[in-house]
């Protein structure tokens, strides 16, 4: 096939590329302008990898076999319709993924609740933007992530970055901060901070602390917007009366942070003529994740900058279409559009799209830990479907999910590698993968892309819109097509009139380079590429300040675990590492899992640099070799989360939920740290 531009497979900033065969090249894109990270460079690798699966495999005796995919199919179809005869709708399962193309996201949720009639479907996205999705409705009545270009933040005067280390995430996001003064708040210092002026480094668990204190440094030095906060805001006053009590030296005593950063930070914000406060995992993370997020919203607000040309706030999405994976239907409470499932208006709209009885959907089934918490319980599902997941290295306290799959009567998973997860299905169904199939996925500032396909998928492999169309009918559920195109189409339909409208795009327009960024709500509208300059999405066009007091971590060191671990990225590897283990570039440089140490705290327990080590929770350990590293905070130790096995990250952390997001704690938990044959 000839060269074709496409976007990388990884991370929500969906850099553009060239294609030739299975050979990249950058491409002069507007989030990229010309630059890739390593994954970007070596994603082509992935294409011609010998771990990929061609063949639909059924477990015989306890070993995967290779099948036919009409026997695969109807083997599943089979089983699904037993179990749910057997026990009911909600006794089957399904599980998505942040990186399934819109398309997909769309169809699973329709296949979900009108093929299978279960409310259990969530997706891993949970764990990743939900405590952003929740505070950004509160505030301002819609969620996209960046309702802003990202390359609006070329002319920022300042950038307060709160969690957030693009340096290593998404390097190619860091060319648009060159001519900013940044502030990071970090617990360690990551790249990314290296390249701030001021770097603010709370203890874990402290970030809404630090974002009252700020606060009270803005209105204690004269910074608020007055006007603004009138003109265009409700409920200043109920978070005044909380944040007044913050004064920062009070808050240096909770995070740590001298407070006379906190005046300078609320200074810099304050004097700067273009300002922005974005956030990312490191703050979103925790079980008070949406309250934390709320409190960096209440901060910008305070400043007047939402909604105005040239400021704003923004959280930075992870997975490839985590924005638009968020949108159309695979949350357990969600309808296409954004809307909600259990909104009459959005129900009896949506069944009509789909050619059926409001009253036969489903209504909001379990969040995507609580759902993988429940499988095989009494209560709980008895069969799984996931698709674009690898939950056994993804999820919290994932030694537990793990025993909860090995309960399940029956699991499926679709997936063009063999994951820790797909190890352990009844039946594994082999797809396509990202350059082999067409279809839309949305970045992080609200712009739907169509990432072209590139070439043929190896003989043997269908994609997901295969599977699910292929799985309807085996069940005898018609209107489920396979083409992407026509799937979009009923998507627009799907999504007109809510949030997120889709409606005035199409796959012509996206082939023609139009940037449209939702809501795009006529065949004729341009997009909206900057949202909020006129009025918020509330019904009054005014944003909310949220009423947010700081409670601190779920869980508190003490004397048996007396250090505190937190969970991220490297440059190399991308979430589960499923994909990027394969490439050997990648994981030449970055093979097994490490834990980050500061000497005096790995000496005292007995450890040198490069030996193992034991980090204990209340909930598992993990083995990982020790780096040493002099600017961590000797109560803190960092593990990345991309490896599995032993060396899975997330077998201690703790699944701790936000109670508004429901998203787990994984930033911050009490461990202890030892050699691995010693006591802690």
């Amino acid at each position: 096939m000839p060269q074709v531009d496409t976007h990388c497979p990884y991370c929500a900033l969906q850099c553009g590329m060239h294609l030739d065969g299975v050979r990249v090249t950058p491409r002069d894109f507007p989030v990229n302008a010309g630059g890739l990270c390593q994954k970007g460079w070596t994603s082509g690798a992935l294409l011609t990898s010998p771990s990929r699966l061609t063949t639909p495999m059924v477990r015989v005796a306890g070993a995967l076999e290779p099948v036919s995919w009409d026997f695969a199919l109807g083997f599943v179809a089979r089983k699904l319709r037993e179990t749910q005869e057997n026990h009911g709708p909600d006794a089957v399962a399904v599980f998505g993924g942040g990186g399934l193309t819109n398309e997909k996201a769309y169809l699973l949720g329709k296949f979900a609740r009108v093929a299978l009639g279960t409310s259990q479907i969530d997706y891993n996205g949970r764990f990743c933007m939900s405590s952003a999705a929740a505070a950004g409705i509160k505030a301002f009545g819609a969620d996209r992530g960046m309702p802003f270009p990202v390359t609006d933040l070329q002319r920022a005067d300042v950038v307060l970055l709160a969690g957030a280390n693009p340096a290593e995430t998404m390097p190619p996001f860091t060319q648009h901060l060159r001519g900013a003064d940044l502030i990071v708040v970090d617990p360690r210092r990551t790249p990314t901070a290296e390249l701030a002026s001021l770097h603010l480094a709370p203890a874990p668990g402290t970030d809404l602390a630090l974002a009252l204190g700020i606060l009270h440094a803005v209105v204690e030095g004269g910074h608020l917007d007055q006007s603004y906060v009138d003109e265009r805001t409700n409920g200043f006053d109920a978070v005044w009366r909380i944040a007044s009590s913050w004064w920062p030296e009070r808050a240096e005593r909770v995070t740590g942070v001298p407070a006379a950063d906190m005046r300078l930070a609320a200074a810099k914000l304050a004097q700067a003529r273009n300002a922005y406060v974005l956030t990312a995992r490191g703050t979103e993370q925790h079980a008070t994740g949406t309250a934390n997020v709320g409190g960096w919203i209440n901060l910008a607000l305070s400043l007047g900058l939402p909604g105005r040309a040239g400021s704003g706030f923004g959280c930075l999405t992870g997975q490839g279409n985590g924005q638009g994976g968020r949108e159309h239907g695979q949350k357990a409470d969600q309808l296409p559009g954004y809307r909600k499932l259990d909104d009459p208006a959005a129900r009896e709209y949506v069944a009509g799209v789909w050619g059926v009885d409001p009253d036969s959907l489903p209504g909001p089934g379990r969040s995507a830990t609580e759902l993988l918490e429940a499988l095989g319980t009494e209560d709980g599902p008895k069969a799984l479907m996931v698709f674009g997941s690898n939950v056994v290295v993804s999820a919290p306290r994932s030694g537990r999910i793990q025993a909860r799959l090995s309960e399940l009567d029956f699991l499926v998973v679709a997936d063009f590698v063999l994951s820790e997860t797909a190890r352990l299905a009844d039946v594994v169904l082999p797809v396509t993968q990202w350059a082999e199939e067409q279809g839309t996925l949305t970045n992080l500032e609200g712009r739907i892309l169509l990432r072209r396909k590139a070439l043929d998928p190896p003989p043997g492999v269908r994609s997901d819109l295969d599977v699910l169309n292929g799985l309807a009918k085996h069940l005898g559920k018609p209107g489920f097509p396979a083409d992407p195109e026509t799937v979009f189409e009923e998507l627009r339909i799907a999504s007109k009139g809510g949030i997120a409208d889709y409606s005035g795009v199409s796959y012509e327009r996206l082939r023609n380079g139009e940037a449209l960024h939702w809501p795009v709500p006529a065949e004729d509208h341009p997009g909206t590429p900057r949202m909020f300059l006129d009025t918020f999405a509330h019904p009054d066009g005014r944003a909310r300040f949220t009423p947010v007091e700081h409670s601190g971590p779920a869980e508190l060191p003490d004397e048996e675990f007396p250090l505190q671990a937190t969970t991220g990225r490297v440059l190399q590897h991308y979430q589960s590492g499923a994909q990027t283990r394969l490439i050997d570039e990648l994981n030449d440089v970055v093979p097994e899992v490490f834990v980050e140490v500061h000497p005096d705290t790995a000496k005292r327990a007995g450890l040198e640099e490069g030996d193992p080590a034991r980090i204990r929770s209340r909930r598992g350990e993990t083995i990982a070799k020790v780096r040493f590293v002099q600017s961590l905070k000797p109560d803190l130790v960092f593990l990345p989360f991309h490896f599995p096995g032993e060396q899975r990250a997330n077998l201690f952390t703790n699944p701790a939920l936000d109670p508004v997001s429901r998203m787990p704690e994984f930033k911050v938990c009490a461990v202890s740290l030892s050699t691995v044959d010693g006591a802690a």
